[in-house]
């Protein structure tokens, strides 16, 4: 029975990039049909260099930069309400699914594989998540196109908006770990930070690099896995209890999409860059502006 769990984390991982791949095939068929049905639209000059305008695109950089912060602050304040109730249900319930699945683990635990899982874990650490954000946010801000102020700011902004709604969250609950790691531990902070960090370097990434939807769902895929291996990590070595290695993935989650959406409301959607040259295709990624878009040009 205790090599089941082993084999657990191999056959998420297939299940989670076979979904990725059989997406990819029908997004790949489903783009020409798109294309025909919107080719009487006006297209963009190809070779283009500028996403279509945001909802703040046209405000000075630090304007636009305080814009972005204070969305990410009420995305933020959004999510703390979410897992704020959410931490009612777990903190007085959660025990009751925990216990059962920590005492398991402990008596069933392969010693080679727990090596394993110990070093895997070390990915949504603190200190290595913090490391990736500031190496991207230096490499984005020489790389990229047009508002080079954006990556070195939202990811900035990411180091410290986690950093204190986890505190925030933490203190309000207190809640005990299991014995192998008795520090509050309600959300995981691990699960929260693999999604939330790794999520957002790979969205900028992905905006300005490719803007594809295959792209998308390959990223998508690998930031899965990557939150899988966490919440999987860290309740196989018994350092969160498994309803708080949820938790933590559902918290990253919300305050990614809170991220993405003050990043696009401010930068516009992708432009999706393809072989000889970039070209905007806003009429299969994003019709209404792409018909607004075209009409100005």
């Amino acid at each position: 029975m205790k090599y089941l769990v082993v084999l657990l984390w191999p056959a998420v991982m297939v299940v989670i990039f076979s979904v990725a791949f059989l997406l990819t095939r029908r997004a790949r068929q489903s783009i020409p049909a798109a294309a025909r049905a919107s080719g009487s639209r006006p297209q963009a000059q190809p070779g283009s260099h500028e996403a279509p305008p945001g909802k703040f695109a046209g405000s000075p950089w630090l304007l636009g930069a305080g814009q972005m912060l204070g969305l990410i602050v009420i995305g933020a304040l959004i999510a703390f309400g979410v897992m704020a109730l959410l931490g009612l249900l777990v903190v007085h319930h959660g025990l009751t699914i925990d216990q059962p699945i920590y005492n398991w683990l402990v008596f069933h635990q392969v010693s080679s594989w727990a090596a394993i899982m110990n070093r895997l874990t070390k990915i949504g650490n603190s200190w290595t998540c913090w490391a990736a954000a500031v190496a991207a946010a230096v490499c984005m801000a020489v790389t990229w196109r047009t508002k080079r102020w954006l990556p070195p700011i939202v990811l900035t902004a990411v180091i410290v908006v986690d950093h204190y709604t986890t505190l925030a969250l933490r203190h309000t609950f207190e809640r005990l770990g299991p014995p192998d790691s008795p520090l509050g531990t309600y959300p995981s902070g691990g699960c929260d930070r693999v999604i939330l960090f790794y999520g957002l370097i790979a969205y900028l990434l992905w905006r300005e690099f490719s803007g594809q939807r295959k792209t998308a769902l390959w990223a998508g895929a690998v930031v899965a896995a990557l939150g899988f291996n966490e919440a999987y990590s860290r309740v196989y070595l018994g350092l969160h209890w498994f309803t708080d290695a949820a938790s933590g993935l559902l918290y990253g989650s919300l305050l990614l999409a809170a991220f993405i959406i003050a990043v696009r409301l401010v930068a516009g959607p992708a432009v999706v860059r393809q072989g000889g040259g970039d070209r905007i295709r806003a009429a299969v990624l994003d019709p209404v502006t792409s018909g607004a878009g075209g009409a100005g040009s």
